[in-house]
């Protein structure tokens, strides 16, 4: 029954940030959340160094992310130094990584891809987590369930890439294809799946000119599939198929964006199929061979012990450290500028 509970305060958290979202991010007003002036010009205005929602939407995906494995690997019995040496290692390894690939794939100096740093957080999971859990055996003398720790992983993974797909609405990236050019079936039955972005400075406007028409929704088709995978493999995760829990995110996440890549219109490298999609589609079968060499299966889980775990000064401070680190790595906008103007309201005074 609390596990029941969990996911429906979940679901009650995503639904709303959803429908908001998919009704308005894709506005003009929706992507520069603030600017702040950085250095004087010569005409007494202020060059501004822009703050974005795509940075702001970015920070609160990771911290959920990272939020719903702590909650996760404490209900399986994980000790707590190890998921935070996990989490440190993941992210000290994918998040710069993720860079330099999507630099190599795009040819562009300023980029970031989500998709790299699974791939690479999918195919380095297991070579940090055994090696952890030998350490955690022979100095504590108590070992933990490898299988439950990259479970934990790909569960909060979906789900911080369904919440992450909101900072694509607002900055304007990883864009669907006009719908008047979809497949037929598409336009008939998925013709309310669809967005209008408005802004100059949104990337779909800059990039390929296709501000102000109806563009078929990727990102909210994306963010929907991925977190009720998210929602459901949480489910699984709690009831001890740790196994079912990392098939279904992972194949739902991957698979999904090789095929979703073929309904995008933005830049994913010259080729037919791009990098991405060979990256995403390989991790599948790799993935599969995963519970052949660990415990399918485990006890249920404790909701209440990782409740426990996560509610605690430390691990709130720890989670606010990582969103702003995050936010002020993908929120200042690079591709953006702003010039800001400070005056006297003379009828104040």
């Amino acid at each position: 029954m609390h596990n029941w509970l969990f996911v429906l305060f979940m679901t009650l958290f995503l639904v709303p940030l959803f429908i908001w979202g998919f009704s308005t991010l894709q506005r003009e007003r929706w992507q520069i959340l603030c600017t702040v002036p950085v250095r004087k010009m010569a005409d007494g205005s202020w060059q501004g160094q822009n703050l974005t929602y795509y940075g702001l939407f970015n920070a609160l995906a990771l911290c959920a992310a990272v939020a719903l494995v702590l909650i996760l690997t404490g209900a399986a019995g994980v000790p707590v130094m190890v998921f935070a040496a996990i989490t440190c290692a993941i992210l000290g390894i994918c998040l710069p990584a993720s860079s330099v690939i999507a630099r190599w794939v795009e040819k562009k100096p300023s980029t970031f891809s989500v998709g790299a740093a699974s791939f690479l957080g999918i195919v380095l999971g297991p070579w940090l987590v055994v090696p952890l859990e030998m350490i955690a055996r022979r100095f504590t003398g108590t070992g933990f369930d490898p299988m439950a720790v990259l479970s934990a992983m790909i569960v909060a993974y979906a789900l911080g890439e369904g919440i992450g797909r909101l900072a694509c609405i607002s900055f304007g990236c990883c864009y669907g294809k006009p719908m008047d050019q979809m497949p037929q079936a598409v336009q008939r039955y998925l013709s309310w799946a669809a967005f209008t972005y408005t802004g100059c400075t949104k990337k779909i406007a800059y990039a390929h000119h296709l501000e102000g028409q109806k563009i078929f929704a990727v990102p909210a088709v994306t963010a929907v599939l991925y977190s009720a995978s998210a929602l459901a493999g949480t489910l699984l995760y709690l009831s001890g198929s740790y196994a079912w829990a990392f098939f279904l995110c992972l194949f739902v996440t991957q698979i999904w964006r090789f095929f979703s890549e073929f309904l995008r219109a933005d830049y994913r490298g010259d080729r037919k199929i791009s990098v991405y999609q060979i990256m995403s589609l390989s991790t599948v079968p790799y993935g599969l061979l995963l519970p052949f060499f660990f415990p399918a299966a485990g006890p249920a889980g404790d909701i209440a012990a990782g409740l426990r775990q996560f509610w605690n000064p430390a691990t709130i401070l720890s989670l606010q450290t990582i969103g702003i680190i995050m936010f002020l790595r993908t929120g200042r906008s690079q591709v953006t500028g702003s010039g800001v103007s400070f005056f006297v309201k003379e009828d104040r005074i």
